[in-house]
Formats: C-alpha cells, structure tokens, sequence
C-alpha cells in the first residue's frame, strides 16, 4: 500500500502542475500547441529531452539489455547522432516555421511544397506513426504501475487512470501542461536511474566492472554483437535509420516550435548527448538483473527492471521508482495526443473545410484529444508486441518523411510536391508490408551477403522512397524550379536565449 499511495502522489503532483499551467494565459491554437513561441532553453530542453526518457527508458532499453545484450546499446547511439543533426536541422525548421506562423509538422510540408494535400498525408502518416509509440507508453504505464503496486492496481487500471489524468491536463493546458510536468519527470527519473544504476551492481557484486565480468561467465554471448541477425550491420543500419528519423515526430516539431530563438537549439545540441549517457545506468541495471532475476523471456524481459527493483528495495522507494516510472508514459503521452490533434484539425479538417477559423480549428483539437485517447486506448488492450518492436515500427514509419524533408532545406528545390508525396506513399506502404509480413532483407534476398542481409529492413523502404521521390519529381518538374528557401537557412541575429 505504500508504494501505491506514492505513485498516487506522483500522479496527482503531475495533474496538479498539468492544471495550474493554463493560469494566466488566453489558451487559442497557438499557445495550446506551441506554446507561443516563447520557450527557453531550459523547456526545450525537457520537451526534446522528453523523447528519451520514456517508459522506453524504463523497461525497453533495460529490458533489451536483459534479453538480447549488446545490441542494446544502439539505443545509446541513434540519439547522439540525432543531435549532431539538430544543429543545423533545428535552426532552419524553427526560423522557417516563425517566419510563416506554422504550428505543426504538417503546415511545414503544406508550406514548403505549396501542397495541403501532402500536408493532409504527412498529418495521417504522423498520426499512425504515433499510435504505437502512444501504445508504447501507455502498456508501459500499466506494466510500471501494476507491477510497483505489487498487483494492487491491475495494469488496465492504471492505463485508464493515467489517460484520463494526461487527457484532461493536455485539453486544459496543452503544451505548457506538458512542459511543467516535465520538470518534475526529468527530476524523478534522473535520481531513480541514478540509484538503480549506480546501487545495484554495487549491492549484487561489488561493482558495474565485477557485474560485467560476472555476466561475461555466465553469458559471453549477451556481452557481443552476434554474427548474424543482429550483427554489426544490423546495429549500424538501426543507428543510421533512429538517428534521421528522431526529429522526423510530429511532436518534436512541436517542441522545435515552442523555441524563442534558434540558439536555443544550437545550446542542447551541445548538452544532450552528455543527458543521454545517463542510459547508460538503465543498462546497468538491465544487465544486473540477468543474474538476479533470470527467467524473463520475450516480452517478459521489459520487466526486468521492475523485478530487481521489488526484490531489492523497501515499498517507498518501489512507489519512487513506480511514481517517476509512470511521469515517463504522462510526459511524451501528452505531446502525442496533442500534436496528433492539432495535425488532424489543423490539415486534415481543414482541407476539407477551408474556410474554418482559427478559433473553431483550435476547439476541435482541444475535442479530438479525448476521442484519440480513446482509440489509442483500444489499442493499447488489443495490441501485442515488445515495448521495444513497438518504437522501431514508429520510427520505420516517422523516416519516410526524411528525405523529403531535407530536399525541402536545399537552396534550390528539386523535389516536386508529386515526387514528395510518392515517395512518402511508398515508403510508408513498403515498412507496412514488411512488418505485417515479418520479413527480413535476408528472407527476402536469401543469397546476399550475411553483412548485407541483416541489413534493418526500414533500409529497403528508406532507398525506395528516395528512388521514387526523384524519378516522379524530374517527370513533373516543371521549366522554372521551384523558388529557393535562401531565407529559412540563414541564421538569425544574435538574440538574448530565454532561459525557460
């Protein structure tokens, strides 16, 4: 019971931060979605942070480490070349989005390809992109909770629980909800990684050194990429696909909005990578509990986390780990809900009725909160997979919009808003295939190389989407090319940063 009463209390502190957000403020479809412009550094930070420390920190990147090992570690470094890329990838996107008033991913695409059409199919994809790594997070709240409980609260309870509680502070607040409550998660789960990280090879075998060696003996091969299936190629291509699809989520571009100049981007992208070497203590943890808890198989190993921690630990400190376990599902659950919102009423509503103002655009994203929650609730008790299966297929799907994405920043536009939107088609259709299907590069060109066949299979997608985005832009480009974008990459003047 003391550890359910302390993850009631992380909860009501979240609802009570998500709530009092909205004080002061004339909440139209600007300020709900981006906040008005007018985030510093240290919000920005946390909203963009927010896509690390997830319910996925908590059981996918410890769990993979207790399932499959080494390969765990491309978590580790998708993102750090993710901010290597936000220098320069943030900044434009930001200065084009205020020059033209943008407030979501999509209108970036209507405005760049003068096309609301390939606006209405960039908010359809992000939507269906963000229903598994809505799902990601809710299934992770349930396991966290129901498991930290000791089984008092059942896992669809606490699912239903804390979508209502996210529900109703994003309707009411929007993203200055969001950012708040990401103080008190960034808070929570840095002390808990830290702790659990830190204390259990310590407490188990006298050291992170001796826990490795420990593990070494036991099980060499956790400590190694394999020679197939998930073998170096496979780590270099995921590292490859993560890290150009991180910013490519309809609710990074949010964050990315919600900024008061681009220096502020320019600043994180230097101190993120140092924030993403606290995984490094999830891993620790992860690889703990091989000894410690072994037994865990397929999706069963997300728990491994939650295991070590309710048989080393007292029920206060289970009910921290629960509490700062379930801000990580609030946080990213509520900028998924809004932004996918916002895209739905802002382009694809309004394609269908153009003449809607802006205050009725705003109303209905603040309605369609509630009805997503819902869908996604459904999908949440009738989905399958791992916490970490359900990340990929997202950020599979979230890649198609690269490409046409980084044509869109070049000084002289080549890309077509028909070669756009073909390659977009295609590599969506393509990673939808190959998912239901479960193929593999290797089952599907079976006398390639080894190194070749383990290729991630969001590869093929990626290389078909280039393919077609070229040849249908150079069919039906026209004589005079599309204006240059000179003004969206210039850097602009020094400016005082906010601070948050």
């Amino acid at each position: 019971m003391i550890a359910l009463a302390v993850i009631f209390a992380f909860l009501l502190a979240a609802l009570g931060l998500g709530l009092r957000a909205r004080r002061g403020r004339s909440m139209d479809l600007e300020q709900w979605s981006v906040g008005g412009r007018g985030f510093g550094t240290v919000f920005v930070f946390l909203l963009l942070a927010g896509e690390i420390y997830t319910t996925f920190t908590f059981l996918g990147a410890s769990g993979w480490a207790y399932g499959k090992g080494a390969p765990a570690y491309y978590i580790l470094c998708y993102a750090s070349l993710a901010y290597v890329l936000s220098y320069w990838l943030l900044p434009a996107v930001w200065r084009y989005a205020k020059q033209h008033r943008l407030i979501s991913q999509s209108d970036f695409f209507v405005a760049k390809f003068d096309s609301p059409l390939l606006g209405a199919l960039v908010a359809l994809v992000g939507v269906v992109a963000m229903v598994p790594y809505l799902v990601l997070q809710l299934k992770g709240m349930g396991i966290i909770v129901s498991v930290a409980s000791d089984g008092r609260i059942s896992s669809h309870w606490a699912i239903v629980i804390g979508t209502v509680a996210l529900t109703l502070y994003v309707t009411i607040s929007g993203i200055h909800g969001s950012a708040w409550t990401s103080v008190l998660k960034d808070v929570a789960i840095l002390a808990v990684v830290l702790i659990l990280g830190i204390y259990l090879p310590v407490h188990y075998f006298g050291g992170v050194g001796e826990m490795f060696h420990a593990v070494d003996k036991a099980h060499p091969q956790l400590l190694t990429l394999p020679s197939s299936g998930m073998s170096a190629s496979w780590f270099a291509s995921t590292v490859l696909l993560s890290a150009v699809g991180f910013y490519m989520w309809p609710h990074t571009f949010s964050a990315a909005y919600s900024a008061q100049n681009e220096r502020v981007f320019r600043r994180n992208a230097i101190f993120m990578p140092l924030y993403q070497l606290i995984l490094l203590f999830v891993f620790f943890a992860g690889f703990t509990a091989i000894l410690v808890v072994p037994g865990l198989k397929g999706a069963d190993a997300d728990l491994s986390l939650l295991r070590i921690t309710t048989a080393t630990f007292p029920s206060w400190f289970v009910g921290i780990v629960g509490g700062a376990g379930l801000l990580t599902a609030l946080v990213p659950g509520s900028l998924l809900l809004m932004t996918s919102a916002t895209c739905l009423s802002k382009n694809v509503y309004r394609l269908a009725r153009p003449h809607t103002s802006e205050q009725h655009i705003g109303r209905l994203a603040q309605l369609l909160v509630p009805a997503l929650a819902l869908i996604s609730l459904y999908f949440t008790f009738n989905g399958g997979s791992s916490i970490v299966s359900l990340l990929l297929m997202g950020y599979a799907l979230v890649t198609q919009l690269f490409p046409a994405l980084l044509a869109s920043l070049a000084p002289r536009q080549f890309v077509t808003k028909q070669g756009a939107a073909a390659g977009i088609v295609v590599g969506v259709t393509t990673v939808a295939v190959v998912t239901l299907s479960d193929v593999t590069v290797g089952s599907l060109l079976p006398g390639l190389p080894q190194a070749v066949k383990d290729l991630n299979v969001g590869i093929i997608a990626l290389v078909l989407n280039i393919v077609v985005m070229v040849a249908v832009s150079a069919v039906t480009r026209t004589e005079s090319p599309a204006p240059a974008t000179t003004a969206a990459l210039r850097p602009e003047p020094e400016a005082t940063a906010g601070t948050g």
